[in-house]
């Protein structure tokens, strides 16, 4: 029998490496495990799980996507993961022992009105992906399979995807009371049959237009790593609960000025310039005085 190797692959999401297999791993489908209760029934996810900074597994026909936390680099750990992963496999380690369609959980999804009138967030009971990700749309949901099923109701302008929720912007024909019932049984009966939300190209390219706040680029300055701190500790927090999202762009250190962009409920929405300037703006100032003049969204 030919044994087990696996190379390793970067993606475009710096947290997530794929380790590739000379063989397949599993015959239809893919696995995905957010915690090593959910990996009870993979053998292998769960000892990758006994790594204290594997965050999340996903298992497809020939390679392991792993996400981890920030606690390592992948440069220092990547080595010994991909050994593990063959001396595991080629030791005979069950990859799934389980039935998937056994395994059928409840999905509950509930509707939450957002400061913007043209969105609704819809909320699952369930993790739906690892990043973020937006759709202005049809034709950007090549490999977003949800996504490209809600762009054919005629009233869904935009998407916005998060860990947990998804927030739909319609456009002026439609009155949200007439539509999220409609909205809401298709994402709770999508999820239900366990359907694909993003295909496995897309759990590498999901963050292929993501803003560099996803990346510890040697090339951002110290000012610009302050900015993307004091964002995902004191902004994204507020704004994902209204459903949005807010990126950094990039810093004009000549000017002072940060820009950022708004997605999901934040785009377009009519507070969206109180929450820049009464909000953002005036955290920044407060906390980097010297550094920050403005705050400038590219959508705003």
């Amino acid at each position: 029998m030919t044994p087990f190797k696996i190379n390793i692959a970067k993606t475009n999401n710096p947290s997530i490496l794929k380790f590739e297999a000379n063989q397949t791993l599993i015959a239809d489908g893919n696995l995905e495990f957010n915690n090593i209760d959910e990996a009870k029934e993979s053998p292998l996810a769960q000892q990758l799980f006994f790594l204290p900074f594997v965050k999340a597994v996903y298992i497809s026909a020939n390679f392991i996507g792993i996400a981890k936390y920030d606690i390592v680099e992948w440069d220092e750990v990547s080595e010994a993961v991909a050994e593990q992963l063959e001396n595991n496999l080629n030791d005979g380690m069950p990859i799934f022992t389980g039935n998937t369609d056994t395994k059928k959980i409840p999905i509950n999804i509930y509707a939450e009105s957002t400061p913007n009138p043209a969105v609704m967030k819809f909320v699952a009971n369930k993790k739906l992906i690892h990043s973020s990700i937006e759709f202005k749309n049809i034709d950007e949901t090549n490999h977003a399979p949800l996504a490209k099923a809600l762009f054919h109701f005629p009233f869904v302008k935009e998407i916005f995807l998060d860990e947990n929720y998804i927030s739909i912007t319609k456009y002026e024909m439609a009155e949200w009371q007439d539509i999220v019932m409609e909205i809401r049984d298709f994402i709770r009966n999508y999820l239900a049959e366990d359907k694909t939300i993003l295909s496995k190209e897309s759990f590498e390219q999901v963050t292929a237009k993501a803003s560099p706040e996803t990346h510890k680029a040697p090339e951002l300055d110290s000012i610009s790593q302050q900015i993307i701190a004091l964002l995902d500790e004191h902004i994204k927090p507020a704004v994902a609960s209204d459903g949005g999202n807010i990126q950094f762009q990039h810093y004009d250190k000549d000017n002072k000025i940060v820009h950022v962009v708004l997605q999901g409920a934040c785009s377009g929405c009519p507070s969206s310039t109180f929450t820049l300037k009464n909000g953002i703006e005036q955290l920044l100032k407060s906390m980097i005085p010297e550094a920050v003049n403005e705050v400038v969204a590219a959508n705003g």
